[in-house]
């Protein structure tokens, strides 16, 4: 299968050339109809010289301008798509932001409500703050650099995956129970703990605790965050390097003190 970059670069080609082709064509019509209009009745040789220049002309002329217009209107749309991309990205793990992954999860669970089933992890690096003061602020960034490559390698082709702030990573699973939930969280886990992350050239070991609520049918994005944080701080509580992940039907509430 074509990559979707290149889809959209010959997509994006192709829109030029038919630009410029059919604009060009739409001028040599309209000036071909002019000229016979107007130079209908001064006979037909007038008539002849008349299209031909109606039609190279309009080719000379339009054709180049066309093109040049087109190959504009290409520049700022791929300026727009890059400049929204950098608007929903985290710049440092390449992941979407805050704001850009509660907007999309948002309008899936809205636009499926009454079809739909998935669930929502939350993931927390463990002793982030450990490895800032040991490693200093540098070997904290490569270390969650690592930690977003891990869970990416783990997702599917419509997964999304987000940095909420700080360590915090969230985690959109759709058509998926609570069993394929809990065994997408494990296999991300154990993806950090293997990952290789060597700040002061020996390697030193990465974990998550992940949290996690399966849905069907129609859910809100605050109930779903709110459960998840839950079983994400239960987990924490519980020794860390560890996976909880509950129904929406059937948690329990636990109000619990957030620890690294």
């Amino acid at each position: 299968m074509m990559p979707s970059k290149t889809l959209t670069a010959l997509q994006s080609w192709s829109s030029v050339g038919r630009w410029t082709l059919f604009g060009t064509l739409a001028c040599v019509v309209i000036s071909v109809g002019f000229n016979a209009i107007v130079f209908g009745d001064l006979g037909a040789a007038a008539l002849q010289r008349s299209i031909v220049s109606a039609i190279v002309l309009p080719i000379v002329l339009g054709l180049p301008l066309f093109f040049y217009m087109s190959l504009r209107v290409r520049g700022l749309a791929i300026t727009n798509r890059r400049l929204g991309l950098v608007a929903r990205t985290d710049s440092l793990t390449a992941c979407l932001n805050r704001g850009a992954f509660t907007g999309q999860v948002g309008t899936l669970l809205t636009q499926r409500a009454h079809s739909s089933s998935g669930a929502l992890l939350m993931i927390d690096a463990d002793n982030f703050k450990a490895i800032n003061d040991l490693f200093g602020h540098d070997a904290g960034d490569e270390a969650l650099t690592i930690i977003a490559r891990s869970i990416r390698t783990i997702l599917r082709a419509g997964d999304l995956v987000g940095r909420m702030g700080g360590e915090e990573f969230g985690v959109y699973l759709p058509d998926v129970d609570q069993h394929s939930a809990e065994a997408v969280a494990e296999r991300i886990r154990r993806s950090v703990n293997l990952a290789v992350f060597a700040p002061d050239g020996k390697q030193r070991s990465l974990s998550v605790s992940i949290g996690g609520v399966a849905f069907e049918g129609s859910a809100s994005f605050s109930e779903l965050f709110r459960i998840a944080d839950q079983r994400l701080y239960g987990a924490k509580q519980t020794g860390r390097n560890r996976v909880a992940v509950v129904h929406v039907a059937d948690h329990p509430f636990i109000d619990l003190k957030r620890s690294a």
